[in-house]
């Protein structure tokens, strides 16, 4: 084999560990909710086993994709193996859900970052196949031990795991916030899914999650957006004036059951369906999309 076919299968493999690392990375960030709203919606899943799914795949596509850069592919080069058979896996996956849904979905390839509907992604993933089998077939690699990739492949799983935590749903006691009629919400928690952020007037970070959310709302008033503002004493000419978030739907909290339901670390985000508490979100990991997907 010639230097150049020899470099031309070692940039292969820095393309192909490449593109699966770049597929964990953005099913990750900025939120994985995207990814896991995407598995529950489609294949039918709870949302809890659907949580659990989205960090093993992250896992698997994240220790694969850099065991091929580095060129580390096992003894019978199972770690290409098994890569193709994770990618045939996904494209009759994206076979199922064109007949199902369509083609105008967005199975997640990418999370939220790169749309591709079924048919873009079977194609991204051809491509895929046939460079894991020009892999397999002529490139040498590291191929004498199992013990690194082994051990690569445990940890990059942990990590998916660590990093993002699977969120343990709890129900929501919502009796302080109904405690008092005159600033009790107008919408019944109990009841649909709503996106509840708890915010005080005197945070900045506050202030921002409040704008977010009133720009989200301008765009779609029918998003389930509830702001519970800490302080009924406290004076919110200010927040509004900053925030133009007025218009979001909102309610009061005395101080000391604010601080209970917060931790005293704000904004707090929950996302509330029927009660349960499915989600702990930071501000900047809103994302319209995500939010307009989980409504439905």
């Amino acid at each position: 084999m010639s230097n150049i076919s020899r470099l031309l299968l070692v940039l292969l493999a820095f393309i192909t560990g490449a593109v699966f690392l770049f597929s964990a990375y953005t099913k990750m960030y900025p939120t994985i909710q995207a990814f896991e709203y995407n598995i529950a919606s489609q294949a039918g899943w709870s949302y809890m086993a659907a949580s659990i799914a989205a960090r093993f795949f992250i896992g698997l596509e994240a220790g694969l994709g850099s065991l091929i850069l580095f060129h580390y592919f096992g003894k019978n080069k199972w770690v290409l193996k098994a890569s193709f058979a994770l990618v045939a896996g996904f494209t009759l996956y994206l076979v199922w859900l064109w007949i199902k849904m369509g083609n105008n979905v967005n199975w997640g390839c990418f999370g939220n970052n790169i749309w591709m509907s079924p048919s873009t992604s079977i194609i991204k993933n051809i491509v895929l196949l046939l460079a894991i089998g020009v892999l397999t077939r002529w490139h040498k690699g590291i191929t004498w031990s199992n013990v690194i990739p082994v051990v690569h492949m445990i940890c990059m799983f942990s990590l998916a795991y660590l990093l993002i935590p699977v969120f343990t749903h709890y129900r929501l006691n919502s009796a302080a916030i109904y405690a008092v009629p005159k600033y009790a919400p107008a919408v019944d928690l109990s009841r649909g899914k709503h996106i509840v952020a708890f915010v005080s007037p005197e945070c900045s970070h506050c202030h921002k999650a409040s704008s977010i959310m009133h720009g989200m709302m301008t765009k779609n008033p029918a998003i389930p957006f509830l702001l519970v503002i800490a302080d009924t004493a406290a004076d919110l000419s200010d927040f509004w004036k900053e925030t133009n978030a007025e218009t979001v739907p909102h309610s009061r909290l005395g101080e000391e059951p604010f601080d209970k339901y917060t931790g005293g670390e704000y904004p707090q985000i929950i996302w509330v369906n029927n009660g349960m508490v499915e989600a702990n979100t930071t501000y900047p990991e809103l994302d319209q999309k995500v939010i307009e997907q989980w409504m439905k």
